[in-house]
């Protein structure tokens, strides 16, 4: 917020436009000036948004926005255009839409990046290629990576979308697809939207019934990983496969 001497030229400024702004206190200027990494989150997002509303400067507004999701933007990337229309008086649909697009380019960023890790060395390798995908998702989805002689990823594919808590997988599929590229080895991968990590018993059932299916067509699974927005459990780390 800006220090001001009067309280009228408080109520001016929480009324202004970023551009009627003194010079310093412009995000804008301050990128072109020092450049992005001198923003702040909230910053950046006053660059979307543009304006505040009569009581807030656009600054201002933008750190409620994300004190509302505890400072973390990948909870902000989850929202909706009306949860977040409702939850703040000045973000109406476009103010609201701009931020979440901004958000989705930076999901799409990230999953650009990890489509160019093609060795798989460790399960953390696994997991910054499939958590762009699945980090920010609330139901469950179950992808397959796979892969050739030297470990590394030729296809990536979702073979399942569930719900909250479950999705049903179809190994007839995951295999046939593995032959039709002639993949030597495949890593499974689902998310669990409620942030607990451990695999539930039908992971541990289905994980077994995939390699033993496997193994009778002479292809490798190398790992299994259920990912969460900030952590993973791989089944190959655990000795479970």
């Amino acid at each position: 917020m800006l220090l001001l001497k009067t309280t009228a030229n408080l109520l001016l400024i929480n009324t202004m436009n970023i551009k009627e702004w003194a010079q310093d206190d412009r995000p804008r200027e301050k990128m072109l000036a020092k450049g992005m990494d001198a923003l702040s989150d909230a910053e950046l997002i006053a660059i979307l948004i543009g304006s505040g509303d009569r009581n807030k400067s656009a600054v201002e507004l933008s750190k409620e926005i994300l004190c509302r999701q505890e400072n973390d933007l990948n909870k902000l990337g989850k929202v909706t255009v009306k949860e977040l229309t409702n939850a703040h008086q000045g973000i109406g649909p476009a103010k609201a839409i701009a931020i979440l697009a901004a958000l989705e380019l930076g999901k799409r960023r990230n999953q650009h990046e990890a489509t160019r890790l093609f060795s798989v060395t460790s399960s953390r390798d696994v997991y910054r290629y499939f958590h762009p995908v699945l980090g920010d998702l609330k139901h469950e989805e179950f992808w397959v990576a796979y892969l050739n002689q030297s470990n590394k990823i030729i296809l990536r594919k979702n073979v399942s979308k569930g719900g909250v808590s479950e999705t049903a997988v179809d190994i007839r599929i995951i295999l046939k697809d593995a032959i039709e590229h002639l993949a030597s080895a495949i890593i499974l991968c689902h998310n669990h939207p409620s942030g607990n990590n451990r695999p539930s018993t039908a992971d541990d059932a289905f994980t077994k019934k995939v390699k033993e299916a496997a193994r009778l067509m002479d292809i490798r699974v190398l790992d299994h990983l259920i990912v969460c927005d900030d952590c993973y459990f791989s089944y190959a780390d655990e000795g479970k496969i």
